[in-house]
């Protein structure tokens, strides 16, 4: 188990308004500097998803580690472990669609869940670029959602 998957988890689960704060800070100082600045969390490249919100439609943005797999992205819903899913992955799956922005460049993509064998290809992806995936996972009962960014 990492110590920074520690922190995260605890950070999430007992200091949930500090967490969304950085993560809210993360994302001005990532558009303040046109995606040139703050591209990277705890070490690893992030990226800027942006999801219409399920009840608002408002945009919702939040910076994520950065996986690719060929000309895709794969994110997951772990939120350091939480016990919730994150409300960015529930609005994701409701529209189905998203902007991201990576460096200075964005697009249009449509995003789906995957299971069985392609989770497990997508889960081992994600470990191996984010090496605390599996200290959330480890700390927590729910199995995390795991979804495909194709290009729109």
């Amino acid at each position: 188990m990492t110590v920074t998957g520690r922190i995260a988890n605890f950070g999430s689960n007992h200091l949930p308004r500090l967490s969304r704060w950085i993560g809210h800070t993360h994302v001005r100082l990532y558009r303040r500097f046109g995606g040139r600045r703050f591209t990277r969390w705890l070490g690893r490249p992030a990226f800027l998803l942006t999801v219409p919100g399920r009840k608002t439609g408002e945009p919702r943005s939040v910076m994520l580690i950065l996986i690719r797999r060929g000309d895709d992205l794969v994110v997951c819903g772990s939120n350091g472990g939480n016990v919730a899913t994150p409300q960015w992955y529930r609005n994701l799956m409701a529209a189905k669609r998203a902007t991201v922005a990576v460096g200075g460049d964005s697009w249009e993509v449509t995003a789906r869940e995957v299971e069985g064998a392609e989770r497990e290809e997508c889960w081992e992806l994600l470990c191996a670029g984010y090496r605390d995936f599996p200290t959330y996972q480890a700390l927590s009962e729910r199995p995390f959602p795991i979804a495909v960014l194709e290009r729109a």
